[in-house]
């Protein structure tokens, strides 16, 4: 039987505080206020003083409602139903379709035992020639974008929805605009990606703790869909909302703060949510793909500082694209010695010949005279950038390969790339 308490001793803000017997740390309540009923959470408790945290906020709440103890953690519905489908951060329909209710699973859970889990070792193709030839993506690989405010990392994440091999999206928006929640939805469905992809969707006017349910609900979801059989890819944005969300509730219930005002557990938090990355021995797997914006592009704010720590690598987007020296896929060498053999030496090769590119536009600016080989790695840097690195390019890795070796052939001689002379007669081709 529900517990059920009608006299609040204090409110302050969005946090109420009742005296209540056995309950426990992150169990729901149902408050029944003068505007409905909303969910509360709660997140302190000092003997008999339980402290909740309000979904809907503290407008409207008066100390004599009614609280009603569930006696269970937030829970989200799993099944096939969920294709297809979008919802809030406390799991309800966002798309006016059904409610679920059915099989339902707690989220917010451990991550996986270690003994199940086996060395990721499979690639996952996106499409995207910046991520499959130079960084590849790796199943049950955890990555953050890093990125500053205004680049274009939603649309960057909605490509790899539509690209990406895998069975099923997972995507998680926290502190989405209106617009990029419509610009999800209508990319995915006239992509025709929506089918496979379930959405959890928390917009910059919603409450601020459904903001923390968000990756909860995603991950959950993922590891049932993975416990299938399923590769599951899960696209997260911004992880910088979800952590400035942690902030703004930690100083509502008064923690002492930390690094620029977030929690002391931050480190803890992001690690709990990027750890669930898995592939299972004998069923799915996986993947986590979280934005990670930079205010003022400064990688030694607290939420990327402590992302770097906890992930294998990152993908960094500047100007429009990912940047190959400030993006780094830790997992790429399980799964590019496995694709095709030139892989790995075309790779190093254009990336060193990318670097003196641009040493010899610093030269340019200084305005040293330019020598044939500096204006050869002008051609090819302006090449390069143009037909590798663009986002709007889709093609496959075998393609990705061949454009390559085309780019050099149009602009060196064979002899002037450094390349092992037995792939220089495999893949060569004049220009």
């Amino acid at each position: 039987m529900n517990k059920v308490y009608s006299k609040i001793e204090s409110i302050n803000g969005s946090v109420i505080t009742v005296r209540a017997e056995g309950v426990k740390n992150g169990e729901l309540a149902q408050i029944e206020t003068a505007f409905g009923t909303s969910l509360a959470e709660v997140t302190r408790i000092a003997g008999d003083t339980v402290s909740l945290q309000v979904f809907a906020g503290g407008r409207g709440v008066s100390t004599g409602d009614q609280i009603r103890f569930l006696g269970h953690e937030m829970q989200v519905s799993f099944s096939e139903n969920l294709l297809g489908r979008i919802f809030n951060g406390s799991g309800e329909p966002r798309d006016k379709g059904p409610a679920l209710h059915e099989n339902l699973v707690e989220i917010g859970g451990p991550s996986v035992n270690p003994s199940k889990r086996i060395m990721a070792r499979r690639m996952i193709r996106t499409g995207i020639p910046m991520i499959d030839v130079f960084n590849s993506l790796v199943v049950s690989q955890k990555l953050p974008i890093f990125s500053i405010s205004g680049e274009p990392y939603n649309q960057l994440l909605a490509r790899i929805a539509m690209q990406a091999e895998v069975d099923v999206i997972v995507l998680g928006g926290m502190g989405l605009k209106y617009d990029d929640y419509l610009y999800f939805k209508s990319e995915l469905e006239n992509g025709g990606a929506l089918s496979r992809t379930v959405m959890f969707v928390h917009t910059a006017a919603d409450p601020t703790v459904e903001c923390l349910k968000i990756p909860d609900m995603s991950l959950a979801v993922a590891e049932q869909f993975a416990l299938q059989g399923k590769d599951v890819l899960v696209l997260l944005t911004d992880m910088t909302n979800f952590a400035d969300s942690m902030k703004e509730i930690a100083i509502t219930q008064e923690q002492v703060p930390s690094n620029r005002g977030y929690p002391g557990d931050l480190y803890s938090q992001l690690a709990a949510r990027y750890e669930k990355a898995v592939d299972f021995d004998s069923a799915g797997s996986v993947t986590i793909l979280a934005v990670t914006t930079m205010p003022g592009d400064d990688v030694t704010h607290p939420v990327p500082d402590n992302t770097g720590y906890i992930t294998e690598g990152q993908y960094y987007l500047k100007g429009g694209r990912i940047e190959p020296f400030g993006s780094l896929s830790r997992l790429k060498q399980n799964v590019n010695n496995k694709t095709r053999d030139d892989h790995r030496t075309l790779m190093d090769s254009m990336i060193r010949l990318y670097a003196s590119y641009k040493d010899t536009l610093e030269k340019k600016s200084m305005g040293f005279m330019m020598s044939e080989w500096d204006e050869k790695l002008l051609k090819y840097g302006t090449m390069f950038e143009k037909e590798m690195m663009d986002l709007s390019i889709n093609v496959p890795l075998e393609s990705a390969l061949d454009m390559g070796w085309k780019i050099l052939a149009s602009c060196f001689k064979s002899e002037e790339t450094g390349i092992k002379s037995e792939l220089i007669a495999k893949y060569w081709h004049e220009a």
